[in-house]
């Protein structure tokens, strides 16, 4: 099938789980779009022992698509562009200790709880995996997806500190994750002997810190050239083509585009915003990469739900991923507890605040195109995925679900504003 069909076909698709959602099901969008995506494959599934041929046709077009480089190399300079954008940067620098901590030591401990958690049971259960394998997936798993919990959070009320932490840190772990990631897959690949602490402190000023200062570079570019004119269509442009340049230069550079992204998105939607667009230009802006957002959203969400074509669920995996579910979770809640518990009294964070974190903190896209990135090659690939897409299901659908009901509980109206 050629790319235009394909696209065709994905949009026309998404734009029916759309129309679907809000006028019968009326849940947030990312939820409803992948419940109805996952219905949608499970019919697919059916259609095996009707006419099995049909069936092979259609998994083989799935095939074709790559989930993680139609993520990592498309989708995700975007949404992380649009969500960064449309975060209220001034706040979040009163609340930059927090994100920072959770972001940095929730992940690495998140990484070391679940994997840890995963030698075990999966030892016990009678799965052979390695312990550095084990890390491995405990890597891919422990980064909050920014574009789950951005589609969900903007539509429920929470208190600014919270939601601030949630979507900031949901925005910057994903640069930790993918160097905790990159290192441990070259452990596993290589050997514990092919890397050593300085190489990853090394990997980790590269990719973090130069996506950083990139990302620095390339707000204060947009701002510069918006700034020097005053033409809506050509801004809008200019935002365009800062982010697909830019983070396309960034991959040619090996440092953090998804950071990159992030950190321009936030500088041109505090500085920019106030001191180089019109209010015209402002309001195009922000409708133009509100709805490429929304777009991508669907598209996404919908990949996610037809990645279920692929997946091979044995019945030996279920009792494994059930308690890997419960596990990621306690681990989450573990991470973000222990960190809020030894920096207390320098956060601006209620003591309601860790539970939140933790169940507002959802998997998404990302730990499945990771999960997916693992050669073939290793041994227990297809374990780690089929785990990895069970817990990205509860988090997406159970946890998004329940939300809520959770901050209603937490929060009362008259205090959640």
């Amino acid at each position: 099938m050629d790319l235009f069909t394909l696209i065709t076909l994905l949009i026309v698709i998404s734009a029916l789980f759309a129309y679907l959602n809000t006028r019968w099901l009326k849940l947030p969008d990312a939820i409803g779009i992948m419940v109805l995506s996952l219905g949608f494959s499970v019919l697919l599934l059916g259609l095996n022992a009707i006419h099995p041929a049909w069936f092979t046709v259609i998994r083989q077009t799935v095939t074709e698509i790559d989930f993680g480089r139609v993520l990592f190399d498309v989708m995700l300079s975007f949404l992380l562009f649009a969500g960064a954008l449309h975060t209220d940067a001034a706040q979040l620098r009163i609340e930059q200790r927090s994100v920072m901590l959770f972001a940095l030591v929730g992940v690495l401990l998140s990484t070391a709880l679940v994997g840890s958690g995963l030698y075990f049971i999966a030892g016990w259960l009678g799965f052979a995996l390695s312990y550095p394998l084990c890390l491995l997936f405990g890597a891919l798993i422990s980064p909050t997806d920014p574009i789950a919990v951005l589609g969900i959070l903007a539509k429920f009320k929470l208190p600014e500190s919270v939601k601030l932490n949630i979507v900031g840190e949901s925005l910057f772990n994903d640069g930790v994750g993918v160097v905790v990631f990159a290192s441990i897959y070259r452990i596993v690949v290589n050997g514990s002997d092919s890397i050593s602490a300085g190489d990853i402190g090394l990997l980790f000023l590269e990719e973090a810190g130069g996506g950083i200062l990139f990302g620095l570079a390339i707000g204060y570019g947009m701002f510069w050239l918006l700034r020097s004119i005053n033409h809506y269509q050509t801004e809008v442009i200019i935002t365009l083509a800062g982010v697909m340049g830019g983070y396309l230069l960034a991959q040619k550079l090996h440092i953090s585009g998804p950071l990159a992204m992030v950190v321009a998105g936030l500088f041109v939607g505090d500085h920019a915003r106030e001191e180089a667009m019109s209010r015209q230009t402002e309001e195009y802006i922000d409708k133009f990469w509100e709805l490429l957002d929304s777009i991508l959203n669907a598209l996404l969400f919908v990949l996610i739900g037809l990645e279920l074509l692929l997946i091979d669920f044995q019945t030996s995996y279920w009792l494994i991923c059930g308690v890997m579910i419960m596990v990621v979770l306690l681990a989450r809640f573990i991470s973000i507890w222990l960190p809020f518990r030894l920096a207390r009294r320098w956060l601006d964070l209620d003591d309601k605040a860790p539970l939140m974190l933790t169940w507002g903190g959802l998997r998404g896209g990302l730990s499945i195109a990771m999960a997916l990135s693992i050669p073939n090659a290793l041994p227990h690939k297809d374990l780690l995925v089929t785990i990895t897409y069970a817990v990205v299901l509860f988090s997406v659908i159970g946890q998004g679900l329940t939300m809520e009901r959770l901050i209603r509980r937490l929060y009362p109206t008259d205090k959640a504003s």
